[in-house]
């Protein structure tokens, strides 16, 4: 009878965040930009049906990057259990902390006791009212929770992106200007498209239903200047 092949411990976690690292590198990266009047988030995908970003409750959006059917199971779940609490309790009592919570919980259990980690790195925001802080929680594969300031990059080449937007980063830039500098993040070496980027916003004059789509027209017009 032969015996088991071992592998360390350490070795195993460290090939297991090395192949969700990998996999997530290949994907399209977004941002997540906090500007005078709420919160934008762009991306770069050319699928009209396919979304990398979406609202999940009031005032609070999900963005994702990496294997869509992995992120995309996220969104339904963080939808569904803010629906049941928001029902059970008070909307109020639906917040994006609690949510990241929950999000870092799974993945972080996904990644410690599954042999393929889940390939993705979430975001989760929720633009603030009545004087609140706005919130940006940026959760890894393996369940790690950072709460980002002003700005969060996600997906491939997340460093370089995120020091070309910091670069004059302002957080009185109007929607446009946010715009603007973030699809220029996304694509130093080339101009932006509108037809290449998903683009949602958390309006804080939008009240209780924040979170909004931009249509390719209005991206078109931000980017021209118009």
């Amino acid at each position: 009878m032969s015996m088991p092949f071992y592998v360390a411990p350490e070795q195993f976690m460290k090939d297991k965040a090395d192949f969700a690292r990998k996999n997530i590198a290949r994907g399209r990266p977004l941002v997540a930009t906090v500007y005078s009047g709420g919160i934008l988030i762009c991306a770069e995908n050319q699928s009209k049906s396919l979304h990398k970003v979406s609202e999940i409750y009031d005032r609070i959006a999900f963005a994702g990057v990496g294997r869509y059917n992995e992120f995309d199971s996220l969104r339904r779940a963080g939808v569904q259990h803010a629906d049941v609490k928001g029902y059970q309790f008070s909307r109020e009592d639906v917040d994006a902390r609690s949510l990241a919570n929950l999000y870092a919980q799974y993945m972080g259990n996904v990644f410690t006791h599954e042999l393929k980690p889940l390939e993705v790195e979430i975001l989760v925001a929720e633009v603030g009212e009545a004087g609140t802080p706005d919130q940006l929680y940026h959760i890894l594969y393996d369940g790690s929770v950072m709460d980002e300031d002003n700005l969060c990059v996600l997906g491939g080449e997340a460093d370089v992106i995120s020091a070309r937007l910091a670069e004059g980063y302002d957080p009185r830039w109007s929607l446009e200007e946010a715009l603007r500098r973030s699809a220029s993040a996304l694509t130093a070496d080339r101009p932006a498209q509108a037809k290449e980027l998903e683009v949602a916003v958390l309006d804080r004059a939008n009240g209780r239903r924040a979170f909004r789509r931009l249509d390719e027209a209005e991206v078109a017009a931000a980017l021209s200047g118009s």
